[in-house]
């Protein structure tokens, strides 16, 4: 089992975009794929499709989601928690997110062993999946430690833009912080894959004067690796993940992974490449 977190503290950089259709195009690959949603927006719940109701008094996921796993020592297992979601085809398993989850932050943070319990139950049922895909909040909170500490692999996606690059300062602290941590139960220490170009304008002479520059001075300011894939900023991603249903007088989310909506787009090219290349880096 690989598990790969999905970081960065800067929000606005297509974090959840790039993951949902990561999963999806590991899945579509028939790999086993577990989806984890760490972030109190509850994004990616959203986008692979897993809030279906109009109604605060329909909720199925308040009582069962991610903040469970991490507060209960003997209860609430992955299996237990998972949803599937038919985001694409195949479909792969969801521990959802919910808003309520950034309420029991301080909760969590006085209880020291739920740090470690997200890892401690992927690995117990480790032989249910080949890749765990986590998806963050934009912040360097107790959940963002809990994927760093989960994971054996870190993705970066960035916009490249100041506010962003000015954010790897933070990210690399907090890496450090986390590998100490890890040190002390006797893990390894995070393995960064590196920067994923993402949310990139589409602009001829951006593109090929402005881009390479943006990537160079991450390289060289910021020590991390950029991959050669790119992720651009295209309406094919947006409304495939906007997709809804008419039932009624009601429109039901139903959003689909790029490769479902449009397979022969650009966009799912670019996925197709991220996804090559996180698996050569990974070793999967």
């Amino acid at each position: 089992m690989k598990t790969i977190a999905v970081y960065h503290n800067k929000g606005g950089v297509g974090k959840t975009t790039l993951t949902v259709n990561l999963a999806a195009s590991f899945s579509r690959k028939g790999y086993r794929v577990l989806l984890i949603d760490l972030d109190s927006q509850a994004n990616s719940t959203y986008a692979t499709g897993l809030i279906k109701f109009h109604d605060e008094l329909q909720d199925d996921i308040k009582e069962n989601y991610v903040y469970h796993v991490i507060r209960e020592r003997n209860a609430y297992f992955i299996p237990d928690v998972v949803k599937q979601s038919k985001f694409t085809d195949p479909p792969f398993d969801v521990v959802p997110s919910h808003i309520d989850l950034m309420q029991h932050e301080k909760e969590l943070i006085e209880i020291a062993p739920a740090r470690t319990r997200l890892f401690s139950k992927l690995q117990r049922d480790a032989g249910a999946y080949d890749i765990v895909i986590i998806d963050t909040p934009p912040s360097l909170n107790i959940y963002s430690q809990i994927a760093l500490i989960a994971a054996d692999y870190l993705l970066i996606p960035s916009d490249l833009k100041p506010f962003a690059n000015e954010g790897l300062r933070n990210i690399q602290n907090f890496i450090a912080e986390t590998n100490e941590f890890r040190e002390q139960i006797g893990q390894d220490s995070l393995q960064i894959l590196g920067i994923v170009p993402s949310k990139i304008a589409t602009a001829h002479r951006f593109v090929e004067f402005v881009l390479p520059r943006m990537e160079e001075t991450v390289r060289g300011r910021y020590g991390f690796p950029v991959l050669k894939s790119r992720i651009f900023e295209r309406r094919d991603v947006s409304a495939a993940i906007e997709r809804t249903l008419e039932v009624g007088e009601i429109d039901i989310p139903d959003p689909q992974s790029i490769f479902d909506y449009k397979p022969d787009s650009q966009a799912a090219e670019e996925f197709e490449a991220l996804t090559q290349e996180v698996m050569q880096l990974a070793g999967i």
